[in-house]
């Protein structure tokens, strides 16, 4: 088991995902907030670790590890005793992935073009042209994943992963992005479930999680 390790994250961002995968994993871990406020995530200090600028970012005694997907992943394979993602069987595992992955370069951008529209555009008109999208990318997002991707109870069948820990993050965001998700059953059961779980109890002060 590691115990050498640095997670640097920041409230309100998908290091939530992360940060319970550690909690649920019993990781040794510590835990280093960057300020956004402060524009923590561009010093010079922080850029030597993630020259991308973003968060989350895990430190290991290996190196440093960047993106959810990646994390979450090394996160279940470093703590395999905790069992959250089903590393002994190649194709699951893949299925798993495929889940998180779509997550990350689909849903995560579908609801960034929101509050970092200035990622891909300059243009005013086109930027307030990507916002007004939003709220329809992420209706049609959540629905394919209440309705195909969506195994039950949890996201991949009758056990607990990483899966669920991503998909309880990204759901945050729904209102924000004036979406209900009182309109999607199994995912909104999915939140009430996980605010149970004691990884999700322990940060929710942290994160500043919404009331259900």
């Amino acid at each position: 088991m590691n115990t050498n390790l640095e997670f640097y994250f920041a409230p309100k961002t998908v290091s939530l995902a992360s940060h319970i995968a550690l909690e649920d994993a019993g990781a040794h871990y510590a835990a280093r907030q960057i300020d956004f406020s402060n524009v923590q995530q561009r010093s010079a200090n922080y850029l030597g670790l993630n020259p991308k600028g973003r968060v989350p970012i895990l430190a290991t005694h290996q190196g440093v590890i960047s993106e959810t997907p990646a994390i979450l992943a090394y996160i279940a394979q470093a703590y395999p005793d905790a069992r959250l993602a089903p590393i002994d069987d190649a194709f699951l595992f893949a299925k798993c992935q495929e889940f998180n992955l779509y997550l990350c370069s689909t849903v995560h951008v579908a609801h960034a073009h929101r509050v970092r529209g200035s990622r891909w555009a300059d243009d005013e008109m086109a930027i307030v042209a990507m916002q007004n999208k939003v709220k329809q990318n992420m209706q049609e997002c959540f629905e394919l994943i209440e309705t195909k991707m969506f195994a039950g109870p949890w996201v991949l069948g009758e056990n607990y992963s990483i899966c669920d820990a991503y998909l309880f993050t990204i759901a945050q965001w729904l209102a924000g992005d004036g979406v209900d998700i009182k309109q999607f059953r199994n995912i909104r059961a999915l939140d009430v479930r996980m605010r149970t779980r004691p990884s999700v109890t322990a940060l929710a002060e942290t994160y500043s999680l919404a009331p259900l």
